[in-house]
């Protein structure tokens, strides 16, 4: 119970602070031991992003495989647009802001090539297969097991997602604060902290903005369709939006969006089906998120960010997000294949895109199960015309 008090989002705060405090105060020779450290984390890290995949997206394919029919692929298909539409807005949005902000901040970058900070020793772990051999074998296999009906390879890989997700929550997830504190320890000490942080407090502040914008399109849309108030479709989500802010959980999210959407008019038939399911695929705060901050850190970093590099990045994440509700410590765990895959992140860099998305990580969730709602007044329109079409033939 204690853990779940003192949570990964304070912990991580609490690593910054004392990164960037002990970073003026510890010689090298201490730097360096924590440098070892993130050196073997991220070794580590980059051998389990594979097995991630694997473990994560194979059952959750097979699973959504298992509900085949029109309103299956009507409600994936909308939820997979419309956490496209959020990232591609967070994109061009940041295309627009993030490099003057970037930009406003170059006064305070001091860093040299030389003060690179070496570990003592290297190891190397080589991951078992690539990033997209694992996301070509988790789709075949998920694909498979739904629509062969293989239930022994299906409780094979729901074990081996138990393997994975354990690992990730007594491992991965613990370790993680350290290696965050790492890392603010060395920029600190090499005097990149101080330009790195000032970004991440404004990107935070266009993100929280993002995210009411996000929710207002998507009422606004489903408003529209079915001709209701879209402010007051809204304001009935609101119990949702506010039930996910404080359990930062889509699942454990799902009997109040459920309840909630019942009060908006969807018929109890649709909202029992595209509820849960949207609680597993429809990602848009999350992959809004995931896509602010991989700008920022491609802008800071120096990576390439045109648009096309961008768009493949996004519809990637859209799909490989169906696994995120699965992973503890959210959406970004299952999003480092795609950032080390498509944009080439190196374990630093992904250990800041962690630091960053977690900083606003209940904002994305209550976007995320709010914009359920929306999704399902759309889909009840749809098949509550169709219905009423076949009734008048």
């Amino acid at each position: 119970m204690k853990s779940k008090h003192f949570g990964l989002l304070p912990r991580i705060i609490i690593a910054i602070i004392l990164g960037v405090v002990l970073g003026n105060i510890l010689t090298l020779p201490w730097v360096r031991v924590f440098a070892t450290f993130n050196m073997l984390f991220g070794q580590f890290l980059g051998f389990m992003i594979p097995l991630i995949i694997v473990g994560l997206v194979t059952p959750a394919i097979a699973q959504i495989g298992h509900s085949a029919g029109r309103l299956l692929l009507a409600t994936v298909a909308i939820a997979y647009g419309d956490t496209i539409v959020a990232a591609l807005l967070a994109y061009g949005t940041g295309s627009w802001l993030f490099p003057s902000m970037v930009e406003h901040t170059q006064h305070l970058a001091h860093v040299e090539q030389a003060t690179t900070i070496a570990p003592y020793f290297c190891i190397q772990i080589p991951p078992i297969l690539d990033v997209i051999s694992g996301l070509v074998f988790a789709f075949m296999m998920g694909l498979v097991i739904a629509y062969v009906k293989l239930p022994t390879l299906n409780n094979v890989f729901t074990e081996f997602r138990t393997v994975i997700s354990k690992t990730i929550e007594k491992a991965i997830i613990p370790l993680l604060p350290i290696y965050i504190f790492g890392i603010f320890l060395m920029m600190t000490h090499t005097g990149e902290a101080y330009r790195i942080m000032l970004v991440f407090v404004q990107i935070i502040c266009v993100i929280f903005v993002l995210h009411i914008l996000i929710l207002l399109y998507q009422f606004c849309a489903a408003g529209l369709f079915t001709k209701k108030n879209p402010l007051r479709l809204l304001w009935n989500m609101l119990p949702a939006y506010l039930t996910a802010l404080g359990t930062s959980s889509s699942v454990a999210t799902i009997p109040i969006t459920l309840k909630q959407t019942l009060r908006n008019g969807v018929s109890e038939g649709i909202a029992g089906f595209t509820v849960p399911l949207c609680a597993t695929i429809h990602m848009s705060g999350s992959a809004m998120k995931i896509t602010a901050c991989a700008l920022t850190i491609c802008l800071l970093e120096g990576i390439p960010h045109d648009f096309a590099l961008f768009l493949n990045f996004i519809m990637m994440l859209a799909i490989i997000m169906v696994a995120a509700p699965g992973v503890p410590g959210g959406a970004i765990m299952a999003a480092l294949a795609p950032l080390a895959s498509i944009l080439g992140f190196s374990a630093d860099q992904q250990a800041l895109m962690i630091a960053l998305y977690i900083a606003m990580d209940s904002f994305g969730t209550a976007c995320n199960v709010t914009g359920d709602g929306a999704i399902a007044l759309i889909v009840d329109r749809i098949f509550s015309k169709e219905d009423g079409d076949k009734d008048a033939l």
